[in-house]
């Protein structure tokens, strides 16, 4: 491997560790208490994006999930036909996209303030459709991504998941979720075991 290789390995390591750093300031109290709040009183979590950001996005559903919050990736182009059927008053649709203005997004942002779903937008550009129009906007700062071209989702990505990380932990505090209520539903692999151990 080239020397060069090598350097660019651990300069994406650091870039990324900033990124998640970058993320203390970047987080808006008021936005992420409202947040927390409509995830605890909602019926149930719908997330969408696309390409990498939609990979975090069925992580947030999956997480949730685990601490028995009711939630569902629905992929965009689902969602544009005829998807967004499961998108009900009461529900909460979370939208991530770093620019704010994914095309395939935006159609899903239109429909779900119009059946009355509290929407919240994860984004760079508060100044975007998702980052304007949204009723809680959870706002991510990423000053670049770690590749050499600065093109790949990479320090994005990982701050993303960093900021769903945080809304996990936040709601396991605010729930009082309980280890005893995940081993029930966890029973499978090495952490069911060991929850599970009696």
């Amino acid at each position: 491997m080239k020397e060069t290789s090598l350097n660019s390995a651990l300069e994406s390591i650091n870039i990324e560790t900033k990124a998640v750093s970058d993320m203390l300031p970047a987080i808006n109290s008021d936005a992420f208490k409202k947040a927390v709040e409509a995830i605890t009183k909602c019926n149930r979590v719908i997330t969408s994006a696309s390409g990498t950001s939609g990979i975090a996005a069925k992580k947030l559903a999956h997480t949730l999930c685990c601490i028995e919050r009711p939630a569902q990736f629905l992929p965009p182009c689902e969602a544009l036909h005829g998807g967004l059927g499961s998108v009900q008053k009461g529900d909460v649709v979370i939208l991530v996209s770093r620019g704010g203005k994914t095309g395939e997004l935006l159609p899903i942002l239109d429909v779900a303030l119009k059946k009355g779903a509290t929407v919240i937008g994860v984004t760079e550009n508060m100044n975007s459709p998702i980052g304007a129009d949204s009723h809680i906007t959870l706002p991510l700062i990423i000053e670049k991504e770690s590749d050499k071209y600065n093109m790949q989702a990479t320090a994005s990505f990982v701050a993303t998941i960093a900021l769903f990380d945080a809304l996990i932990c936040a709601l396991i505090e605010e729930t009082d979720y309980q280890k005893e209520q995940f081993a029930l539903i966890h029973p499978g692999g090495a952490v069911g075991a060991r929850l599970n151990n009696k």
